[in-house]
C-alpha cells in the first residue's frame, strides 16, 4: 500500500486504506490496515483511531481476484482482523463514504462504532456470488439489528442506505459532508473512559417465533433460488447465531463459507461475474472509439416487444417516440404500458408520480417522419426480411445523418438489412429479450460495416438502460437462437425416441433451468420457429434427419399458450401446461413415419442431449468468430435463456464436467445419430490440449 500507515488529527489516528477501483480487501490491503493499528496502538498521544476508504468508497467487500489462492488465507485473513479491531483497547470508529459491501460491512461492524455521509449504503451481497458473509456477518449482524432483521438483509444481499442503517442501529450517526472531519470529532466526543461497544459481545435476542421464522425463510428460499446453496447456508448460520457463543458461531459461518467458497456454485457465479463485466468491455477497434450523443430515442413498433423497449427506455431519462402502423394498433401498445406500469405501482415498486413521469416521456405517433431527430432508432416490426428492407429504406432517408438505425431482429441478416440504406456503418442490431423492460440481456450485433463508434455507443447505452450486453456477430439467430436450435432439435428427436413433453420438461428444470424446452416454445408461441423453419426449409441437406414433431401441432392449429393447447393443454386464464393424449398420439405417429422405434429414455440422456448439443453448436460459434470469448455465450445463456446460474452457463458447465467426457459422450451420440452430433474441430482441439472452453478467446484476427 502506497498510503501512510496513518494521519494524526489530534489525538486521533485516520488509517486510510487505499486498493483501487472498489478498496477490495486484499492481502496487502489487510496487512496495511493491521500495520495501521499496530502504529496507532504503540502511539501515547493517540486515543481514538478512524478507518476509512480513499477514493469513491469504503470498500466494495473481498477482493474475489485473490479467492481459492494462497493471498485469501494469508494472515492476517479478514475474520482474524475483524476479531483484533472489536477486541482494540482504543475505540475505533468506521467512517463509511459510498459502499460498505460484504467484507467492507463486515469491518465496519468489528468497529466500536460507525458512522457515514448520508447518502452511503450498506450491504452484504455476498449471497449473490453464491457465499455467505465470511467475515462475521452472519453473527454480528444479528446481534446488532435483530435476528429477523439481519436474516432479511443476508439472504437477500439487499442494499440499505445510510438513513434505514441508521434507524436499524447499523450506524451510530450519518453526516452531510466532511466526514473525516465529523469522524474526528465523534472520536474525540467518546473520551478515554467510554466502554467500548464490542458487536460481538452484545446478546442475541431471538424472537419467540424463531424456529417457525427460520422454517419459513427456508420455504422462501428454496421458491425463490432454486437449487442454490448459499441462501440456505446464510439461514443456517444466522440460525447459529441465536443457540452458539460468537466464537462457535464464527467456527460455524467459516466452516460453511470454506464450503461454499469451495464449491462449484459460486465458483459458477463468480465466473459470470467476471464474464459480464469483461463482456460488456467494446472490443479491440471500438475502446478508443468517441461516443455519438444519444438523448432522444425512436421505437418501431408498439407491440409486446417495443412497448417493453419502449419502457426500458424511458426508465432510463430517455425521450422516445414510439411509432405504429394505425392509431389502433398505437393506443393498444399505449394501453399496455400504462397497465405495466400501474401494476408496478400497485406492488409498490414504483412511486406514482414516477410512473407518470416515465409514461410521459413516451410519445406515441403513426407517423414515421417524426423520427427525422432522433438519435437513435429501434426497428421491433414483424420478423420478415421485405417489411425489414421496407423500413430501413424509409429511416435511411427520414432520419439525420449520424443517427444509429437498430434492429431487434431476433434472427435475420443484419448485413442484408443495413445493404438497403446508403449508411450501412450506422446500422446496428439490438436484439432484446421479452419482456424488454424486464430481462436484462441484450445482443448487440455487430454487422460488417458497423462502425466503431456506433458499437461503442450502444454499449454505453446498454449500460444506462441496466442491460447486460454482449457483442456478437452476423449468422443465423446469432448467438443465443443459433443455439437454440440444436438445443430444441435434440429435445423434439427424445419425444420421437420415447420420452414425453413433460419428461423433457421436467428433467431440464430439475438440472436448473427456469421452463423445459416444450413449456417455453408453448409460451413464446410456436408459430415463431415454425416460421423460421419454413424459411430455412430450401436449405435443408434431405438425408439429415428432421423432426416433425412441432410442424404437425401448428398445422393442428396449436400454437401455445395463446391458443390453449401446443405441447400442452390449458385451462382458460390459466398459464399451468396439463398433458395432452392428443400430443402422445402426434408424437406416436411421427415416430412411425420416421421408422423410429420408440423406448425408454433417462433423464439423464434428456440432460446430456440437449446440453452437449448446446455446447457443441457454442463450439461452432466460436470456430465462426461469432462470439468473442466462451464467456460471453455463458452470459447470454445464463441471462437471456434461463440457464442455471449456478451452473455458470453451458460452457462453465462443460468445463465442471470436464471436456474430455462431454467430447466422449458427443462421440457417442455422433455415432449412434448421425453427422448432426459431428465434434466440433474447436471442441476437439481445446480437448487435445488441456483447455477449457469458457474462458477461450477468439484469437483477434477473427473476432
Amino acid at each position: 500500500m502506497s498510503t501512510p500507515l496513518f494521519d494524526r488529527h489530534g489525538r486521533v489516528a485516520v488509517i486510510t486504506w487505499s486498493n483501487p477501483p472498489v478498496n477490495g480487501i486484499s492481502f496487502a490491503l489487510r496487512q496495511h490496515v493491521s500495520a495501521g493499528l499496530d502504529a496507532a496502538l504503540a502511539d501515547a498521544d493517540i486515543d481514538a483511531i478512524v478507518l476509512t476508504g480513499d477514493g469513491r468508497m469504503f470498500s466494495g467487500g473481498a477482493d474475489i481476484r485473490e479467492f481459492n489462492t494462497p493471498k485469501s488465507t494469508s494472515e492476517p485473513t479478514t475474520p482474524q482482523l475483524i476479531s483484533r479491531i472489536e477486541n482494540l483497547s482504543k475505540p475505533v470508529i468506521a467512517a463509511i463514504h459510498g459502499s460498505a459491501l460484504g467484507g467492507g460491512l463486515e469491518m465496519a461492524l468489528g468497529c466500536h462504532w460507525r458512522v457515514a455521509l448520508s447518502d452511503a449504503n450498506v450491504a452484504l451481497p455476498e449471497v449473490k456470488l453464491g457465499l455467505l458473509p465470511g467475515g462475521g456477518g452472519t453473527q454480528r449482524l444479528p446481534r446488532l439489528i435483530g435476528v429477523e432483521k439481519a436474516l432479511d438483509w443476508i439472504v437477500t444481499g439487499k442494499t440499505v442506505k445510510a438513513k434505514a442503517a441508521l434507524e436499524a442501529g447499523v450506524l451510530d450517526a450519518v453526516f452531510e459532508s466532511d466526514l473525516i472531519a465529523n469522524a474526528v470529532k465523534f472520536a474525540g466526543q467518546l473520551g478515554t473512559n467510554t466502554a467500548l461497544r464490542a458487536t460481538g459481545k452484545m446478546p442475541v435476542n431471538a424472537p419467540a417465533n424463531a424456529a417457525e421464522l427460520f422454517e419459513k425463510a427456508r420455504e422462501n428460499a428454496r421458491k425463490t433460488a432454486r437449487g442454490m446453496e448459499a441462501p440456505l447456508q446464510c439461514i443456517a448460520c444466522v440460525e447459529a447465531s441465536t443457540r452458539s457463543s460468537l466464537e462457535d458461531g464464527l467456527t460455524f459461518e467459516r466452516a460453511r463459507f470454506m464450503e461454499l467458497v469451495n464449491g462449484t456454485q459460486s465458483k459458477a457465479i463468480r465466473h459470470l461475474f467476471f464474464a459480464e463485466r469483461e463482456a460488456a468491455k467494446p472490443p479491440r477497434d471500438a475502446q478508443d472509439a468517441p461516443l455519438r450523443n444519444v438523448q432522444r430515442v425512436g421505437v418501431i413498433g408498439a407491440g409486446t416487444m417495443g412497448g417493453g423497449i419502449a419502457m426500458a427506455f424511458a426508465n432510463a431519462g430517455y425521450s422516445v417516440t414510439l411509432v405504429e402502423v394505425t392509431d389502433a394498433n398505437l393506443q393498444k401498445g399505449l394501453g399496455t404500458i400504462q397497465r405495466n406500469y400501474e401494476a408496478t405501482v400497485s406492488k409498490g415498486k414504483l412511486a406514482a408520480v414516477d410512473m407518470q413521469t416515465r409514461v410521459e416521456r413516451i410519445r406515441g405517433t403513426t407517423d414515421m417522419r417524426q423520427l427525422a431527430d432522433v438519435d437513435l432508432v429501434i426497428e421491433a416490426a414483424f420478423e420478415d426480411m421485405t417489411v425489414k428492407h421496407d423500413l430501413f429504406t424509409q429511416l435511411d432517408q427520414i432520419c439525420k445523418p449520424g443517427a444509429i438505425l437498430a434492429t431487434n431482429t431476433s434472427r435475420l441478416d443484419i448485413n442484408s438489412i443495413a445493404a438497403v440504406t446508403q449508411r450501412p456503418q450506422d446500422v446496428v442490431g439490438l436484439h432484446f429479450f421479452s419482456p424488454a423492460n424486464v430481462m436484462k440481456l441484450l445482443e448487440i450485433v455487430r454487422a460488417d460495416k458497423t462502425a466503431p463508434d456506433v458499437l461503442a455507443t450502444v454499449l454505453t447505452v446498454a449500460k444506462r438502460i441496466g442491460k447486460i450486453p454482449a457483442v456478437v456477430g452476423v449468422c443465423d439467430g446469432f448467438v443465443g437462437n443459433r443455439m437454440v436450435s440444436p438445443y430444441t432439435r435434440e429435445a423434439h428427436f427424445l419425444l420421437e425416441e420415447g420420452a414425453t413433453p413433460q419428461q423433457v420438461d421436467q428433467a431440464l428444470e430439475r438440472f436448473g433451468l427456469a421452463m423445459g424446452p416444450l413449456r417455453m416454445g408453448d409460451m413464446a408461441g410456436l408459430d415463431i420457429s415454425w416460421a423460421a423453419r419454413k424459411r430455412l426449409a430450401p436449405t435443408r441437406p434431405k438425408h439429415i434427419r428432421y423432426c416433425h414433431i412441432a410442424d404437425r401441432l401448428c398445422e393442428s392449429g396449436r400454437l401455445g399458450q395463446k391458443t390453449g393447447e401446443g405441447f400442452y393443454r390449458y385451462e382458460a386464464g390459466s398459464r399451468a401446461p396439463i398433458p395432452d393424449p392428443k400430443v402422445e398420439d402426434i408424437i406416436k405417429a411421427c415416430a412411425a413415419e420416421s421408422g423410429i422405434t420408440r423406448r425408454a429414455i433417462t433423464d439423464e440422456e434428456v440432460v446430456e442431449r440437449t446440453m452437449y448439443a448446446l455446447v457443441n453448436e457454442a463450439a461452432r460459434i466460436l470456430e465462426d468468430g461469432i462470439a468473442q470469448r466462451g464467456s460471453d455465450i455463458d452470459v447470454i445463456y445464463v441471462n437471456g435463456y434461463g440457464f442455471p446460474a449456478g451452473r455458470g452457463g453451458p460452457l462453465f458447465y462443460a468445463d465442471t464436467v470436464g471436456l474430455p467426457k462431454v467430447l466422449e459422450r458427443i462421440r457417442e451420440f455422433h455415432k449412434a445419430h448421425g453427422e448432426l452430433w459431428t465434434p466440433a474441430p474447436l471442441f476437439e482441439k481445446l480437448v487435445a490440449e488441456g483447455k477449457p472452453i469458457s474462458s477461450y478467446e477468439v484469437p483477434t484476427k477473427q473476432a
